[in-house]
């Protein structure tokens, strides 16, 4: 904000758009109130008259004031600080070229687990984006079920206080939402709310995989010949996608040493892993157990470990969005060789990380990060496995072994 004139903050609701941008904003323009949206919509203009910062909060439900502030940035580029925008979902007809050099995009998302105060990091993910391959260290007492109860727990700040019985109403109502309020605000109308959360509950049991579409289809309507139809399908996952409920991590594809056989589809991740294991009804007691919940779908491993590298994908996010880095996955086609995460530097050399659900890093663990190192070799900055373990070290083989609970940014 020192220097940026007008910033949009996105992220699914419950995030804390609103709530930061409150401790930054002179002037607070509330449009998801019908009455302010009601002025708004009769006169636009009156949304960017007043003392800077200005907020805009919900700003898709007047689209029309992404304009207003496009064009107040066009007439004083140089004036910083003046516009904030928050918004939970992205509008029909608004391009996100529109605000191009005027309008800069924060992306808010749960917390992470060193935002949640349960740790205190030692390993700084900016470091190892350096290449330098620093030695790397510290011990946690942040045990398996300590990893369960945070994936339950959920990154949402307002759910932070709750638990048991009280959380799981909480996410019950996020979730109903989503169905019965969410998409009609986007304009769909949802004529069958028991399939939307089926497919919902398909997707959330595909996490950490790249399961096709047509397969979490198929999963959600249980085999039945008698399927929806992919135009009925397609807009659950467009319509979430811009609600910011899920956030698939996108394939890697290398800009300078061609790796053959790479596999496109993405990563299906939901927005917060609590989601995920609310629409399954899954318990601490049976993620520990090892058990399984809601569709059948392949994957290896069980689902405790699928929802672990989804709590570790939303810490690696967060500390890589910090040090202006990307995060997305590798698989070939065959499925032979697969790098659970790529963190990739603007210049586009990158790290490699694989999450292992368990406290140590057995020696085969390493073997993609290996044959990645053989496919880049100096593009690959580093090589690091994620575990629940207690110790951080490096390997002698180079590999840096980091409990999730020790990463920071």
């Amino acid at each position: 904000m020192a220097q940026l004139p007008a910033i949009v903050i996105e992220g699914p609701k419950g995030v804390g758009k609103t709530a930061a941008a409150l401790q930054r904003a002179s002037t607070v323009h509330r449009l998801d109130d019908p009455a302010q949206r009601e002025v708004a919509q009769a006169d636009v203009a009156r949304l960017i008259a007043d003392a800077p910062p200005v907020l805009i909060d919900e700003w898709q439900f007047v689209p029309e004031s992404w304009d207003q502030v496009r064009r107040a940035v066009d007439a004083q580029p140089t004036q910083p600080g003046r516009f904030l925008l928050t918004g939970s979902a992205w509008p029909d007809g608004v391009s996100t070229h529109s605000g191009a050099a005027r309008i800069v995009t924060v992306r808010m998302r749960p917390m992470a687990l060193i935002e949640r105060d349960l740790t205190a990091p030692t390993v700084s993910l900016a470091e190892l984006l350096t290449g330098a391959r620093p030695a790397v260290a510290g011990s946690t007492d942040f045990a398996l079920e300590d990893y369960v109860t945070a994936i339950l727990g959920s990154g949402f700040p307002g759910l932070r206080g709750y638990s048991d019985r009280a959380l799981r109403a909480q996410l019950d109502s996020y979730l109903s939402r989503i169905i019965d309020r969410d998409f009609r605000e986007l304009g769909h109308t949802v004529r069958n709310p028991a399939a939307l959360r089926r497919w919902m509950t398909a997707y959330a049991a595909a996490s950490s995989t790249t399961m096709s579409y047509e397969k979490i289809r198929d999963a959600a309507t249980g085999g039945d010949a008698d399927k929806p139809a992919k135009s009925t399908t397609i807009p659950y996952r467009d319509v979430l996608e811009r609600l910011w409920v899920v956030e698939p991590v996108e394939t890697w594809i290398p800009s300078r040493n061609q790796i053959k056989r790479l596999a496109s589809p993405p990563k299906h991740q939901m927005a917060d892993p609590a989601l995920a294991a609310r629409l399954l009804g899954v318990t601490a007691e049976q993620l520990l157990q090892g058990a399984d919940a809601g569709p059948s779908v392949p994957r290896d491993g069980t689902l405790l470990g699928a929802l672990f590298e989804s709590l570790v994908t939303l810490s690696v996010r967060v500390n890589a969005q910090a040090a202006e880095a990307k995060v997305k996955h590798l698989r070939t086609h065959a499925g032979d060789h697969e790098v659970d995460l790529i963190v990739e530097r603007g210049d586009g050399r990158v790290i490699g990380i694989e999450v292992k659900l368990g406290r140590s890093a057995p020696r085969n663990a390493g073997d993609h990060l290996h044959w990645l190192e053989d496919q880049i070799g100096d593009e690959l900055l580093d090589k690091v496995i994620i575990t629940t373990g207690p110790e951080a070290y490096r390997r002698q083989d180079g590999i840096a072994v980091i409990p999730a609970a020790l990463l920071g940014p």
